[in-house]
């Protein structure tokens, strides 16, 4: 039988609105923490036992209707060989950025046998959910990634990033066609290890105009999903402060838009193409509001969502943030399930 979310992103009938969060696994969970002490991020990505386990552990505790992969978005670079490492408080940090057109030819590639591990990890995560829930796999888009090896790290106004895009559109394009084959790749693993449904995540994105995402980033974060089409299985595709990009990267050919929480869902469905599902959009920072101010804003959502014939999957706007009191995702599932369902009870 087909799950709610794998039904509802691909706009099939569903009996209820199905909810995960994104970053359900992981930080903001007591259970998560006792597991991680003491182990490097990355090292706790490369390890299928810790994986599996963390990625159950808001299966578990939140009754949500999807898991998602337990991972890190520049895992894939560091598989590959590129020399990099998570510093807390700070994010990834790249020990030789790319500047030049010779640091994108010296770019490895990233081969399936260097990644046994995910496959491993993917593996138990399936045996663990037994069938009742869904496994989303996911990986970063190719200009994220790009960002990220060209900065050095996180940035807050992506120039270096920007000018090598508009100083040598050709090695920029180069660049990002070498990692949509690393994140190609790397999805295509899990996938192959009975992940059920993909996100490709594109965080900076935001940061471009129409224009530059248009003319430098479109077709290679449509090259993934082209690559991956084989499969045949639901995808998502997600940026932060995409709402001006939604349309542009709607056409990359993903099944479902993630839409953050600075865009109304009744604008983004006139955004995306007419067949693309939603998903989104509630502003995580209201997860620290009481319930009784939370719980009507949960209740627009969903109706609003609904309102969107192509399908509807509840989520938040960005991932949960560290400090969210670990009980209220659950309420929120509980929640969206009880008002979709009254919602769609009442359609007949």
């Amino acid at each position: 039988m087909t799950s709610t979310l794998l039904a509802a992103l691909r706009g099939e009938p569903v009996d209820h609105t199905p909810v995960w969060f994104m970053r359900q696994a992981g930080r903001s969970l007591p259970e998560y923490r006792a597991l991680r002490e003491g182990t490097a991020m990355l090292d706790a990505c490369r390890t299928p036992e810790l994986v599996s386990e963390i990625t159950v552990q808001p299966v578990r505790r939140h009754g949500v209707d999807a898991a998602i992969f337990f991972s890190d978005i520049v895992v894939p670079l560091q598989a590959a060989g590129v020399d990099v490492e998570i510093v807390a408080g700070k994010g990834p940090v790249i020990a030789d950025p790319i500047r030049s057109r010779a640091d994108v030819d010296a770019l490895p590639g990233l081969e399936p046998d260097q990644i046994p591990d995910i496959a491993e990890s993917i593996g138990r995560v399936v045996d663990e959910l037994a069938g009742q829930t869904p496994l989303i796999g996911f990986a970063g888009a190719p200009f994220t990634l790009a960002s990220y090896l060209i900065e050095g790290g996180p940035s807050k106004n992506h120039e270096k990033t920007k000018s090598l895009m508009a100083s040598d559109p050709e090695t920029f394009s180069l660049l990002l066609s070498k990692l949509a084959r690393i994140s190609s790749t790397f999805i295509d693993v899990q996938l192959s290890a009975g992940a059920q449904a993909f996100q490709l995540f594109d965080s900076w994105a935001g940061y471009l105009s129409r224009r530059d995402y248009e003319e430098h980033v479109l077709e290679h974060s449509t090259s993934v999903f082209e690559a991956l089409s084989h499969h045949d299985v639901p995808s998502i595709h997600f940026g932060v402060q995409t709402g001006e990009l939604l349309g542009s990267m709607s056409r990359a050919g993903s099944s479902a838009v993630g839409v953050d929480f600075r865009v109304d869902l009744a604008d983004a469905s006139t955004r995306v193409q007419p067949d693309q599902a939603l998903q989104g959009n509630l502003d995580p920072a209201l997860l620290f509001a009481p319930w009784e101010a939370l719980a009507p804003r949960i209740g627009d959502i969903v109706r609003q969502g609904l309102e969107h014939d192509a399908g509807f999957v509840f989520n938040l706007g960005h991932g949960v943030l560290p400090d969210t009191d670990p009980e209220v995702p659950g309420r929120i599932v509980a929640e969206v399930h009880r008002v979709s369902e009254q919602i769609l009870s009442a359609r007949g």
